[in-house]
């Protein structure tokens, strides 16, 4: 938990409790109780000093940590194809070596990419790449009362564009962030113009390159649109800044122009604010730093248990502290700048003194209102990494962290100012003076522009739960990752200075981490907006003035002093526990349609095997009845000698040739008797003919019964041929295979001498 303490924005000693009292980015405090008399407050504070707040960027948890597996790619890469989106050249695609050899410069009808600003010699808060106008010279001729104005078109040279970075603070010249995919409409950003105390002072080549942000082609002719000039300061703020150099615009010098302010404060108005914000919610909180509950605090006639005019008074605090105010005024400007581009196809110029803070804030606000495809992960990243990082916004000095140059703010806790009561443990009558005074405070740097910024667009998506693709969840989890430091994506000021102290390759990426997160476990990660529906609002979303009222974000703002009231809401969390159950039946179902599958194909394949079966059970039935029908017809055969046919158990065939087919006792003449090879005994002179019928060939006429048939067969030809199957042995239409006898039967035939009688 090291990089923890980079969340730490002030320290208070406090002398009565002997107590150290810490207070982080994230609304978080937490206090140290020592015992009396001891010298331990002192070696801790130093301790998580050195910790919290590191004099080198070096000593940064970032680097520290050790190598991540959370590589960045090249930022440069990823902006470039922001570009080739915005000026629909989405064909394009960005690499590495097209960033090394400059050759990145396309261009549409109106846009191009210029390559001045790649070693950051014209701003080096600025990224390397910029937008700008292709043509930026005009001529207007004056005819009788009426200005009637003739555009000349002439390309915008970088020696024009590097003129006009004179005449604005920190060079920080009208550059393009933004432009419509049907009107050509744009949204431009730079920093204040240097008018000088009386307002007095003009540059001719700023004047003309602000004019061609109104360009616009009708029918392939040039034309002007209006154009708005947004400035977001007050305006006896911009007039104060005429003092030292600064000041805003006169619509006198930019033709066709109007100027408008938003009335929005200063960084240091936003870091008081917060701190009231952040004691207000450690006052009335449900768990406060001194541990004890609004509820029984001063009897409870702040909050729970006191009566109406006490919890009024109380409630009232939280509009004291004036963020919420401030949020109205950040929302409410954007939307302005939204309709203004989208409703009347006008091109609006945004920027306040130096054009990082406010101008980012209500740049990307605009934009993220603009195009839809801000609203999704991919998108809201371009944003950030365009509208924030690309175009210099001091992270290193807004969040407190020790920069290129190793320095970094103040580090004592502002006191709370103001009509708000402090929580017990800072108003003991015997605490020690804080460190550093409120002036002395407020002349650090710090101040929360960013986390102001996603509070504004954690309002958005409470007006609109079905136009984002992520949650507040995802937004808490974003915004503690920044304060914290743990990766290197919003360290320095300036994407040079991150260039400089070679952050690309040395620290984890924060995107790659929320990617990684949101694949392990897809669409049910918290992450992720249950409610998202990419066509409900696939335009531009412009909230009424109904809709900008304000409130606490409760999953950022009261996570520690009301754990409770942060959670998301029942109806949220209901939603989400019913996707994660419909995720896991979604996952049931593809496993039993996968099971299904499987078992289809078994089935298929024993359907198969089953008609195989089928077909070879058949052709054995058919085999069977064959040899069914052949035996019949050798047993008709064999018959139609004489003979009788025996079939024993094992299924041997034996044909028994009678001796006396008449029945009379004649005396019969035996034949010779014929000894065994082995001299044994002699056989009987009245055995019976016995013939072992077996199967040997197809050839019936070779086959010995043949020889038999041909011998004895009583339907014999004259000529001596075999009448079969025409003769009455056989009847049927197949041919049996034959038969092999045991000739030797023969020897003991015996014959009746009626046999030879004629």
């Amino acid at each position: 938990m090291l990089f923890w303490f980079s969340n730490l924005i002030g320290m208070e000693i406090m002398d009565l409790k002997a107590s150290l009292t810490f207070a982080g980015k994230d609304m978080r405090i937490i206090v140290f109780g020592f015992r009396p008399r001891t010298k331990q407050r002192r070696v801790i504070f130093d301790a998580l000093l050195r910790c919290a707040k590191p004099a080198r960027i070096w000593d940064l948890y970032a680097f520290t940590c050790g190598p991540s597996k959370f590589s960045k790619p090249n930022s440069k890469v990823r902006l470039l194809n922001e570009y080739f989106r915005l000026l629909r050249k989405g064909s394009h695609c960005a690499s590495v070596s097209m960033v090394e050899e400059g050759s990145f410069t396309l261009s549409n009808d109106l846009w191009r990419i210029s390559n001045t600003n790649s070693n950051y010699t014209v701003c080096s808060s600025y990224p390397f790449a910029l937008i700008v106008p292709k043509s930026i010279s005009f001529i207007i001729i004056a005819i009788s009362k009426e200005l009637i104005f003739i555009l000349e078109l002439i390309f915008a040279s970088d020696e024009e564009v590097i003129q006009a970075s004179t005449f604005r603070a920190r060079c920080r010249i009208p550059v393009v962030s933004w432009c419509h995919p049907g009107t050509g409409a744009v949204l431009a950003r730079s920093a204040q113009p240097l008018v000088g105390l009386m307002m007095n002072m003009r540059s001719n080549a700023d004047e003309k390159l602000v004019a061609s942000l109104c360009t616009q082609l009708v029918d392939g002719k040039s034309s002007r649109r209006k154009l708005y000039i947004a400035d977001a300061r007050p305006r006896k703020n911009a007039l104060a800044n005429g003092a030292m150099g600064g000041g805003s615009e006169s619509s006198s010098n930019y033709f066709h122009s109007e100027i408008v302010f938003f009335g929005i404060d200063n960084i240091h108005a936003m870091r008081e604010s917060f701190a009231r914000l952040r004691d207000y919610l450690d006052t009335h909180g449900a768990a406060s730093s001194d541990g004890m509950s609004s509820f029984l605090r001063h009897g409870g006639s702040t909050w729970g248990g006191g009566n109406l005019s006490s919890m009024s008074a109380s409630v009232s605090t939280l509009g004291d502290s004036g963020w919420l105010i401030h949020v109205q005024s950040v929302l409410a400007g954007s939307a302005w700048i939204a309709a203004r581009i989208a409703l009347e196809s006008a091109s609006v110029l945004v920027h306040c003194s130096d054009g990082w803070d406010r101008t980012s804030q209500l740049v990307s606000l605009a934009n993220l209102m603009l195009d839809p495809y801000y609203r999704t992960f991919s998108g809201f990243q371009a944003l950030v990494e365009k509208d924030w990082l690309a175009f210099g916004h001091p992270f290193a000095d807004r969040i407190g962290m020790p920069s290129v140059s190793g320095t970094s703010f103040d580090l004592t806790r502002q006191s709370s100012t103001g009509n708000l009561s402090s929580s017990p443990v800072r108003q003991s009558s015997g605490s020690f003076t804080p460190q550093t005074s409120n002036t002395s405070y407020a002349q650090n740097n710090y101040s929360p522009i960013f986390l102001q910024w996603v509070d504004c667009v954690s309002q958005l998506l409470r007006v609109y739960p079905f136009a984002f693709e992520f949650s507040s969840t995802f937004l808490v989890d974003f915004l503690d990752c920044v304060l914290s430091c743990r990766f290197g994506n919003f360290l320095c000021n300036s994407e040079k200075e991150r260039e400089k102290c070679g952050i690309y390759e040395a620290c984890g990426c924060l995107w790659a981490y929320f990617a990684d997160l949101r694949s392990l476990e897809g669409s049910s990660h918290a992450h992720y907006n249950l409610f998202y529906d990419p066509l409900k609002h696939n335009g531009p979303i412009f909230p009424p003035a109904a809709a900008l009222a304000p409130t606490l974000w409760p999953q950022f703002h009261l996570r520690w002093a009301c754990p409770s009231e942060s959670q998301a809401g029942e109806l949220e969390a209901e939603s989400r526990s019913m996707a994660i159950k419909f995720s896991e039946l979604q996952k049931a179902k593809e496993a039993a349609e996968m099971k299904a599958k499987e078992y289809s194909v078994a089935m298929e394949t024993l359907k198969a095997e089953l008609r195989n079966e089928k077909r070879l059970s058949s052709s054995a039935v058919n085999l069977a009845q064959r040899a069914s029908k052949e035996s019949a017809a050798i047993k008709r055969a064999i018959l139609s000698l004489g003979c009788r046919v025996n079939y024993t158990s094992n299924g041997d065939c034996t044909v028994d040739v009678e001796s006396n087919p008449t029945g009379s006792q004649e005396k019969s003449i035996q034949s010779p008797p014929r000894k065994e090879s082995d001299g044994t005994k002699e056989r009987d002179d009245n055995s019976d003919l016995s013939v072992s019928v077996t199967v040997v060939s197809d050839d019936v006429s070779s086959s010995p019964l043949g020889q038999v048939c041909e011998t004895l067969c009583p339907s014999r030809t004259r000529d001596g041929s075999c009448q079969w199957p025409s003769a009455g042995c056989a009847q049927l239409g197949s041919q049996f295979v034959g038969l092999k006898a045991n000739f030797d039967a023969f020897d003991h035939l015996s014959i009746y001498d009626s046999y030879f009688e004629s």
